[in-house]
């Protein structure tokens, strides 16, 4: 049986034309896509030793097939990598293999393999365009869309970065079945997120058992959520790109205290998740029985809701305050009065901050 055509999600970015397809057996047609994509000369596929081993070449020999000259460059897999010294020793075997101006960037991976290869794009001869074919849930509904891309730096998440827009991104929904149960699920925390600040319907439609060969619509209908916003607010000069922080603040807070790699980037986000509920239920007037539901749902897909013990307050409250998300030392945090409808906060405080830490430790 044919595989069902891919969906084309529409977004609108003023001055940065973006082509994104969701489907099966996109991996294959990379070459044909890019040269549609306008894209010409040599390029350099990025991507990890995970990944790499099971997706490389497939992209390679359709990049190679089209036409293209394809370098394949492979770093460590795991948060470690998203770092200045990472994007070095790729620029220098991008410049060893000959790239140019005229050359563009394939990023193929998760999460941190889009925001390092796009990170790397971004600088490299000043900027030269890149293709995001992400291999993950949390890649495919979100990082791989919006253009924010960079490294971690010693002191937070994301604290070194570009916004470079990707001219194609293509979300190949067979790379799914090869993700470890941990890793698929990591990813739901972005979809939940998405629902809870845009889609409360969507809560409803969300089953851990739905095979994942199915999960083309909805991958699409989150594309479309995070593209709709960041069309508004692309730089988040306003407050709307600023809503797909919600449960970011602490989530990365967390995710730095830990050390990189002991939660994964969707575990920690949900535990950020469970605080932003507490503080919109307690200030917001968000209804238990809505904080309930998302609560159930992060639970049902087999993400966190307990902080660990180990991870003490100070050191969290320390990691949020180095945060991008914090303005003139003043806390801008996320909070949804209603499922579906969020908002920008400047009354939470550090004291707000530490109670709902402190409340999902029980």
């Amino acid at each position: 049986m044919n595989a069902a055509p891919a969906i084309e999600v529409p977004v609108h970015i003023p001055g940065a034309a973006c082509r994104v397809l969701v489907g099966r057996g996109l991996l294959a047609k990379a070459g044909t896509l890019c040269m549609e994509a306008g894209l010409r000369g040599k390029c350099a596929v990025i991507t990890d030793d995970n990944v790499g081993k099971l997706h490389a070449q497939t992209v390679l020999d359709s990049l190679r097939a089209a036409g293209f000259d394809a370098v394949r460059l492979t770093v460590p897999a795991g948060e470690k990598s998203k770092s200045l010294a990472a994007a070095e020793d790729l620029i220098d075997g991008m410049l060893d293999a000959g790239l140019d101006r005229s050359s563009f960037v394939v990023a193929l991976g998760g999460g941190v393999i889009g925001d390092l290869a796009g990170f790397v794009a971004a600088i490299y001869q000043r900027g030269i365009p890149f293709v995001q074919i992400p291999t993950t849930i949390v890649a495919q509904v979100d990082s791989s869309i919006g253009g924010k891309t960079g490294v971690n730096a010693k002191a937070g998440k994301n604290l070194v970065g570009a916004f470079h827009q990707p001219c194609l991104v293509l979300a190949d929904t067979d790379t799914l079945a090869t993700l470890p149960d941990r890793e698929y699920r990591e990813g739901f925390a972005e979809v939940i997120k998405h629902a809870a600040i845009r889609d409360a319907e969507m809560l409803a439609d969300l089953d851990p058992s739905a095979p994942r060969e199915s999960l083309a619509p909805l991958i699409a209908r989150n594309i479309a959520i995070k593209a709709a916003i960041v069309a508004e607010d692309e730089k988040e000069k306003s407050d709307v790109r600023a809503l797909l922080n919600f449960g970011h603040t602490i989530g990365h807070a967390i995710e730095n205290v830990a050390g990189y790699g002991e939660l994964l980037h969707g575990e920690a986000i949900s535990l950020g998740l469970a605080a932003a509920l507490v503080i919109s239920e307690r200030q917001n007037h968000l209804s238990r029985e809505e904080a309930d539901r998302v609560r159930a749902k992060l639970s049902a897909f087999g993400l966190p809701l307990a902080l660990p013990a180990h991870l003490g307050t100070d050191a969290l409250l320390a990691a949020a305050a180095k945060d991008k998300k914090f303005s003139s030392g003043k806390i801008r945090f996320v909070v949804v009065p209603r499922l579906g409808a969020a908002v920008v906060s400047d009354d939470v405080t550090e004291s707000d901050l530490r109670s709902a830490i402190e409340a999902i430790r029980a």
